[in-house]
């Protein structure tokens, strides 16, 4: 199963270009991409899966989830708008024309689908071999598994870790700045309120927390066991709600993959001359 963060995917797209927002070339990139991947690890991992965002149920949990993205956007210059349409659009043409499938549900990110899929792999006892296209560290949780590989688009190497149990520990303590979640010393408002700045953790203090982990409540300053909470229910993927997965395997279960057939005339519709004559490799 190979299995693709979209959005990472997009972005890619977008910034390989000079941050250009045409769609044509936008489309030409995640399709190439898509290809590209698809040639490279279909052999060994078998179908690909393009998971896509739909929002975030970690916002309705904690409304500050990665809320200074949107701040940032709003001081660029391009039209964001008119990126992620072009974004979605893309993901829809795949859905519709290209013989992977597409999962995207509301409310639910990418992270949460790849999670799932690669949990419901082993408590089946499938242990189906696994590789995720992705840049995002927090699938290292997931290594924990011997069949999962990953990848980053963006390094263009693989992605490891010699412990992916005590990185997501170290990761809980630690928070992650990108997705608006402070460390454990800080505040749910630190990254929306100009005048904050995160508490410094010093990595003595994370093992003295390490060193006792099973016994974090009583060890812990009890603002600093919330925090650690609050981000545990954001960071680690044993924390996704039970009603997500049955939505996403439920979705999982039923997608289909569009005839053959269909590709050669999307492609001849949106101008893909350079990939013609590559569509055995989709």
């Amino acid at each position: 199963m190979i299995l693709v963060d979209y959005s990472g995917i997009a972005m890619g797209a977008l910034f390989a270009r000079g941050g250009g927002d045409e769609e044509p070339l936008i489309r030409h990139f995640i399709l190439n991409s898509l290809r590209m991947y698809n040639v490279k690890h279909r052999d060994e991992y078998g179908r690909m899966i393009v998971c896509g965002d739909g929002g975030s149920w970690r916002k309705d949990y904690y409304p500050e989830y990665k809320a200074s993205r949107k701040t940032n956007r709003d001081k660029d210059s391009r039209d964001w708008d008119k990126i992620f349409n072009t974004f979605t659009n893309v993901r829809n043409e795949i859905a519709e024309h290209l013989p992977f499938d597409v999962i995207h549900e509301f409310g639910v990110e990418a992270d949460d689908i790849i999670a799932t899929l690669v949990q419901e792999t082993q408590e089946f006892g499938k242990h189906e071999p696994i590789m995720i296209i992705s840049a995002d560290k927090d699938f290292i949780q997931l290594h924990k598994h011997g069949n999962v590989k990953q990848y980053s688009p963006i390094t263009r190497k693989m992605v490891s870790h010699e412990d992916p149990v005590l990185y997501l520990r170290e990761h809980i303590f630690r928070g992650d700045a990108g997705d608006g979640v402070p460390n454990v010393l800080s505040s749910d408002d630190t990254f929306i309120d100009e005048d904050k700045k995160q508490t410094p953790l010093s990595k003595k203090k994370i093992q003295t927390w390490l060193d006792d982990y099973d016994n974090l409540e009583n060890v812990m300053p009890s603002q600093a066991y919330r925090n650690y909470q609050r981000n545990q229910r954001l960071i680690d993927f044993d924390y996704i709600p039970d009603d997500i997965e049955t939505d996403i395997y439920k979705e999982y279960e039923k997608v289909t993959v569009p005839s053959r057939s269909k590709i050669l005339p999307y492609m001849i519709k949106n101008d893909l001359k350079e990939l013609i004559g590559k569509i055995e490799e989709f």
